[in-house]
């Protein structure tokens, strides 16, 4: 009985580091905040700056590399204070000012990549680079001007989410992304850590 014991023992020791390599390699594609800040201006309005990580499984890449433009979007939304909350909820089904859109390609006779937001574009030399453009946004004003005005920074919950925008990938795709988590990549709403500025 005890070589049995010592026996499952060691086994469980060897299996660790297989079940740890897979949990990690699972966990490495994907999308995480690295930064998630946000200030309350003298206008009453929210600055919001981000950056995420983001690892594309090998699938996207090889799509990227045949021409397949990857579309992401970045939303924050506000939860606290209500009334401010609603306003902005809104003014968001209204208007496109609750998210930013990133499109990232890459050209083969360059062998570069391009990160496109609105009318600006940055090429980069390595995806790893492009990568760390999509999702980085410093001072973006969010809400309209006075919003804010004589809210606490405690009192005040906002979040912000980076995710790949499937709906705008070619029709194919769009029926692998259904069918693949790999192609569903998405951070979550991660909370913003509010200041007063």
């Amino acid at each position: 009985m005890a070589f049995i014991t010592r026996l499952f023992r060691s086994y469980k020791l060897l299996l660790l580091p297989i079940l740890l390599a897979v949990s990690f390699n699972a966990a490495a594609e994907g999308i995480a905040a690295t930064r998630a800040n946000a200030a309350i201006t003298g206008a009453g309005q929210l600055s919001v700056s981000s950056r995420f990580k983001t690892d594309l499984p090998e699938q996207l890449k090889q799509a990227l590399r045949q021409g397949v433009t990857l579309n992401f979007v970045l939303n924050w939304q506000l939860s606290e204070p209500t009334v401010a909350a609603y306003k902005a909820r809104l003014s968001q089904l209204i208007g496109d000012d609750g998210s930013i859109q990133y499109k990232l390609t890459f050209h083969p006779l360059t062998n570069r990549y391009r990160v496109t937001v609105g009318t600006f574009s940055t090429e980069y030399d390595t995806l790893e680079n492009a990568l760390r453009a999509v999702g980085a946004v410093v001072g973006w004003r969010v809400l309209a001007k006075g919003d804010l005005n004589g809210v606490s920074a405690k009192d005040t919950k906002a979040e912000i989410r980076l995710r790949l925008s499937a709906e705008k990938l070619p029709k194919p795709f769009q029926i692998n992304s259904l069918n693949s988590k790999n192609w569903n990549l998405d951070s979550g709403w991660k909370s913003l850590t509010i200041t007063q500025e």
